[in-house]
């Protein structure tokens, strides 16, 4: 094999176009993540005309970004191994450009040792470029690390929040019920009936009493009443006596 055959074997960097697809779109839900994070909920729900439908939209939103970032993560990590992988083979074949640039040069190949070398420059280039998307996804990652931590925080408040918010929104029903049974139009008819009935048992007992009017007395009653007039007699002048004796 001549010199010339053996540098023209070897392959050339293929160029690093979407090897990371995921960069402006993991940046984007890192955005959104940081807009919830920042959110204010108890202003969101201060101005909100229904709180609970509001802090279930919110927790809606949280618990989807949540799953959107961490999915959005691991596609990113993937990337980041594949790219890796790829930085790999450029690093191997800047050596192996290296290699058949020394070969040519021993063979008196000037221009194929120039030949490699530029090869070998733009796997240098190439290497480099990805070694600092890398870096950028190695920072975006921490950073996201830190948000899904904050933003499971924030979905635990919301969550507080919502049992809060069910809480009194149950109590005050359950008061407006209250108020509604006491002062409400059937809680008025129902005193309203026991008044009839009142009514009604006045006058039962006022006929009763009124058929008692006029009666003949019987020689029980009429004896009853002599008994107890002899009673009252006899207490009198008791009195009269214990009265007397004090006095004289």
């Amino acid at each position: 094999m001549t010199a010339h055959s053996a540098v023209e074997v070897m392959p050339r960097a293929a160029p690093p176009a979407n090897l990371v697809p995921g960069v402006p779109a993991i940046m984007g839900i890192f955005s959104r993540t940081r807009d919830i994070i920042a959110a204010n909920m108890a202003d969101l729900l201060e101005k909100a005309e229904d709180p609970a439908k509001m802090i279930r939209m919110i927790i809606l939103e949280m618990e989807e970004t949540l799953v959107e970032v961490r999915a959005s993560a691991a596609r990113t990590i993937a990337d980041q191994k594949e790219m890796r992988r790829h930085v790999v083979k450029l690093d191997a074949l800047q050596e192996s450009w290296t290699e058949k640039a020394e070969l040519a040069l021993s063979k008196g190949r000037e221009d194929l040792a120039k030949a490699a070398l530029v090869e070998k420059g733009k796997a240098v280039d190439m290497s480099d470029q990805l070694k600092a998307e890398i870096s950028v996804l190695d920072d975006a990652l921490r950073a996201n690390e830190e948000d899904i931590a904050k933003l499971q925080n924030k979905l635990r408040e919301a969550r507080v929040k919502q049992a809060n918010v069910q809480t009194r929104l149950e109590s005050a029903t359950n008061r407006f019920r209250l108020r509604d049974m006491y002062a409400g139009a059937k809680t008025n008819e129902a005193f309203s009936r026991f008044d009839v009935l009142e009514r009604r048992v006045d006058e039962a007992e006022g006929r009763a009493d009124a058929m008692g009017l006029g009666v003949v007395k019987s020689l029980d009653d009429e004896i009853a009443e002599l008994r107890a007039s002899d009673k009252v007699d006899a207490e009198l002048e008791a009195l009269k006596a214990r009265m007397m004796k004090r006095e004289g």
